[in-house]
């Protein structure tokens, strides 16, 4: 099966829909399917050298973070019936649109993985931008509407999705996320421990927990950073890691925090790593820490699992239930207290306790979470689909409303059509 993935861009600044592409275009190769990419990214760009599978990289959009392109719409409409099958990366931009439009032209089933964009936390955090959004429903359902699948990473997402818009009705599947395995395809763990200890010599001998995602309110940084302030007199010879990008120039906030809860020394910044700095970083910690509020899946999570590393996590992040039943970390609330808790359970734990659960973490990771998994699950999806995607005209209603939905569309297919015409 050929399969192309779309995504607006692959740049790792762009957080974790990326490292999915990247993850799965490894595992496509490993189980011995064939995958392409098409994005939005100027050909050249650094990070596109070394993908795994040919990349199609168009370099043109419009309208910010909309993503707008004729360059696309006309690349799917020309391209779109190379493929049995296509999956759209990520919601709410003109990339999903074109692809529906090209898909169901060219008679090909697509699916869309909504990236954790559909959980209500985004709407009762930014009720504006959620106002926003509910004008803009009535073009992004059809997407989510006419895919053979709308795919998630866990059951709990797929549930949460339900709560954020009406109407909602679409089918779904969960087909799990997860990573290939660093034990097999990344260097020498000695050498990249060693490579992360000579950038950051000041924590060499030291123990620390460590934080690794974009630096965002999403993810909790301000409850980890005072709890771990509120327990630091306790635990001397432990230093916090907090290690991401820092994309809305909260990092100065929380290094004044730090300082004003007298533990400045202690927490270190390295910014944004990967390769081996990345590896050892996680090889050389104690145990990942992510207090977020929002997480659909949680990558790094999976990272930590990996290598051994036990997780410790709020309830917010998609997979704690897995996480808790394996006994691969610690889960609490996504609170002041719940951090707070979250940290002392892992300190008041024994040695042989903390290996114990070190060793189970990479059983989950084994049992769960490889990327193969999801891979296989995505092309089984495809292969079992019995009918080909269905056209503009034909589209069955979910509700009393669809007529208009889909005159609305029409003339969208319309005004694209007459633009490339142009």
């Amino acid at each position: 099966m050929n399969t192309l993935h779309v995504i607006d861009s692959l740049s790792p600044a762009a957080g974790g829909p990326p490292e999915c592409v990247l993850q799965l275009a490894k595992a496509y190769r490993e189980v011995g399917a064939w995958m392409e990419i098409v994005c939005l990214d100027k050909p050249g760009e650094p990070f596109l050298s070394g993908v795994p599978c040919l990349v199609h990289a168009l370099g043109q959009s419009y309208l910010g973070r909309y993503g707008f392109s004729p360059r696309l719409w006309r690349w799917l409409r020309e391209n779109a019936s190379r493929f049995d099958a296509m999956v759209m990366h990520g919601i709410w931009t003109f990339p999903g649109v074109a692809l529906r439009l090209a898909a169901q032209r060219a008679g090909r089933p697509y699916g869309i993985f909504v990236h954790g964009q559909l959980d209500p936390w985004f709407y009762r955090k930014y009720p504006l931008k959620h106002r926003k959004k509910m004008l803009y429903w009535p073009i992004q359902y059809p997407v989510l509407r006419d895919a053979l699948a709308v795919l998630f990473t866990a059951e709990s997402e797929r549930e949460l999705a339900k709560v954020s818009f009406r109407p909602n009705a679409w089918s779904s599947a969960v087909v799990g996320l997860g990573i290939t395995d660093p034990e097999i395809s990344t260097n020498d763990p000695a050498s990249q421990i060693e490579t992360f200890y000579q950038r950051f010599p000041e924590l060499r001998g030291r123990r620390y927990l460590l934080f690794l995602a974009r630096i965002h309110a999403k993810k909790g940084c301000d409850l980890l950073l005072e709890a771990f302030g509120k327990i630091a007199s306790a635990i001397p010879d432990v230093d916090l890691v907090i290690a991401g990008p820092d994309q809305e120039g909260m990092q100065s906030k929380l290094q004044r925090m730090a300082e004003l809860l007298g533990i400045a020394g202690r927490v270190h910044w390295p910014g944004f790593i990967d390769g081996d700095l990345k590896w050892g970083a996680f090889r050389a910690c104690e145990a990942f820490v992510l207090s977020s509020h929002s997480e659909n899946f949680g990558i790094a999570v999976v990272e930590s699992l990996a290598l051994g590393r036990p997780v410790l996590i709020s309830n917010q992040v998609n997979i704690w239930p897995e996480i808790e039943s394996d006994g691969a970390g610690l889960v609490e609330c996504d609170t002041l207290e719940g951090t707070e808790r979250l940290l002392r359970r892992w300190f008041d734990l024994t040695p042989p306790e903390r290996s114990a659960m070190a060793l189970r973490a990479r059983r989950s990771f084994v049992a769960r979470y490889t990327m193969n998994q999801t891979a296989l699950a995505i092309e089984r999806l495809f292969s079992q689909a019995d009918a080909p995607a269905r056209k503009l005209d034909g589209v069955s209603g979910d509700s009393k409303g669809d007529v208009g939905r889909n005159s609305l569309l029409a003339s969208e297919a319309q005004e694209l059509t007459e633009f490339h015409k142009g």
